[in-house]
Parts: structure tokens; sequence; C-alpha cells
């Protein structure tokens, strides 16, 4: 999977190879991962796009042609006045400076360029695709955590209104849940399911960290406490501490791992950063439409990248 554009530009989009031949496929079938993925709700960006995929290739008469599949998107609702101020003082947190450096200045800096939360549209449309071809197993992610406070509990819409009132921005966990994965799935060391999955998922903006089944409090643990006894001769446990996976290899039970979302860099609070046109510290308010928590809008893009993970490594 490849994804190209910018978040100004004119398309935004993703290309997909080693698609199996015969899926069916159409642009209706990606209507209800991206409706999760819309902005508008509180926390969210004002920014509404149409967000209508378009394929290009790969599917001919409705089904996937084997060869490599291309989705598009159109951006249409930009302001690209309100990234002028990042080219002399980058925002802080954000990728304006690295990339900057990387690419002498010749990026496109509008709303982010290359490296804006734009672009897990098609990230969202590569994990439709993904999802196909991967038959009966059932990826889900929900969002268990915003700002530090559990999603079950009402106190986080009271701490994201806060921080909207303040000018700030939360982080979020999101957990995701794999099922229908049969044992044996993945490789040894390097291609381990865990380290697929991480690389896939690492790859999201603003992800910080990712934990499988006890994660870092198995740690804090006892051999005792964190093993999982097997209960049947299908690999069934009695507890699911390792998260589905042991020794880089699916064990047949759901694959359960956590992603931790930073804030969001952009927030209307000033902040201090260095001013390269003065050469000197300078106080920075960020302009613009921007999340307050984008981690809101990201389980689709988890269970997205997910399913890219896992295809490649069942379809090997």
């Amino acid at each position: 999977m490849s994804i190209f554009g910018e978040s100004h530009g004119r398309f935004i989009g993703t290309v997909i190879d080693g698609v199996p031949a015969g899926l069916p496929l159409s642009e209706q079938d990606f209507q209800e991962d991206i409706q999760r993925r819309k902005s508008g709700s509180r926390g969210t960006t004002p920014r509404i796009e149409d967000d209508r995929p378009e394929i290009i290739s790969g599917v001919f008469g409705g089904k996937t042609t084997g060869a490599p599949l291309a989705v598009i998107f159109k951006n249409n609702n930009t302001r690209s006045s309100d990234y002028e101020i990042f080219k002399v003082m980058p925002r802080p947190g954000h990728a304006d400076f690295a990339a900057g450096v990387k690419w002498n200045n010749f990026n496109d800096p509008r709303g982010g360029g290359h490296f804006s939360g734009r672009l897990t549209l098609p990230v969202v449309a590569a994990g439709v695709v993904a999802k196909k071809a991967l038959g009966d197993i059932c990826i889900n992610a929900r969002l268990v955590e915003v700002g530090g406070i559990p999603s079950g509990d009402d106190k986080w819409r009271d701490a994201l209104d806060k921080a909207i009132e303040e000018g700030d921005s939360l982080g979020g966990i999101v957990e995701c849940s794999v099922e229908g994965v049969p044992a044996g799935v993945g490789e040894p060391f390097f291609d381990s399911v865990e380290s697929v999955v991480s690389h896939a998922v690492f790859s999201i903006p603003g992800v910080r960290g990712i934990e499988f089944g006890d994660g870092f409090q198995a740690a804090r643990m006892k051999g005792s406490e964190h093993n999982d006894p097997i209960v049947s001769d299908t690999g069934r446990c009695m507890k699911n501490g390792a998260g589905g996976i042991n020794g880089g290899l699916t064990n047949g039970n759901t694959i359960v791992f956590r992603v931790a979302f930073k804030p969001t860099s952009s927030i209307r609070k000033a902040q201090s950063t260095f001013d390269f046109s003065t050469g000197q510290m300078g106080t920075l308010e960020i302009p613009g439409r921007h999340d307050v928590c984008f981690a809101l809008r990201t389980p689709v893009v988890v269970e997205a990248m997910a399913a890219v993970a896992i295809a490649d490594l069942a379809l090997r």
C-alpha cells in the first residue's frame, strides 16, 4: 500500500498492490468507514469535505482485477493562507520543521502537506479493501480513553469542552480487536504479527505507543498471572494476556492491542517557538481549523491499518 497527495493539493489517494482478483468492490463499499472518520462532531475540525471515493484502476465489472488498485479523493474545502506563518514559525510538536529540513523547504506546507491527518482518508479506503480480502475475520476498534478519562465516563466530555474553551487539545487511547484469525499466522522475529501490525499502526499520524494484551502491565506481573492457560485443543485460552500472539504467531485467540494518540499539535493557545524570520523566540498563535482531539476520529483508521497488516500476513 502507498498513499499520495497533500492536505491542500488537488487529490489524495492510495495505490494497493497484491489485491486478490475477483473481490466485489464499488465506491459505495467505502461509505460506511468513510463516514466513521468524518469530521463535524464536537471536538473535531470544522473542515468538511465530500470524501467521495473514485476507483480509477484495479476494478472491472464490479470485481477486482488483481492489478494495482487505485482510489482517489478530491480536496475541495481548503484555506491555504492559514498556513503561511508556519514557514517562519514551525508548529511545536508538528512535522513542519523536520520536513522543511529533509526536503530543503520544497515540501508543500499547506494544511500540513503530506503530514496531515487528511492522509488517513486513503488509509481508511485501503482498509476497506483489506477487510474484503480477509473475509470472515472481524476487526473492531473503539475509543476507550480521552484525555486520561475512560470513554464510559461522561466526564471526558467536560474535559473536551474545557480544552475547547482554553484553546488546547487532548489525546486518547483506541483499543482494537481482531477475531477469527487462525493459529499460526505470522513469522518469528522481524515479521512477527506484533512487528507488522505495529509498523502499520505507527504510520498513523500522532501515534505515540502501542501495546498488545496485558501490554506494559505485564512487566508488573508474575508469570503465573500473565500466562494464558490453554483450555481446549483449538488453543482457546482461559484469559488473553498475550493479546492472541505467542512467539510472533497468532495462537487462535482474539488479537487485542491498544494505541495511544498524542494531543493535536495545532492549538489556539499561544505557544513559544523559534521565529526564523527574526532569529529569536516568538509567540505563535495558530490559525486554521483543527481537531481538538483527533483521537475521536481514529478508531476506523486503526481498524484499517490492522486490516492491511493482517491481510498482508494472511495472504503470504
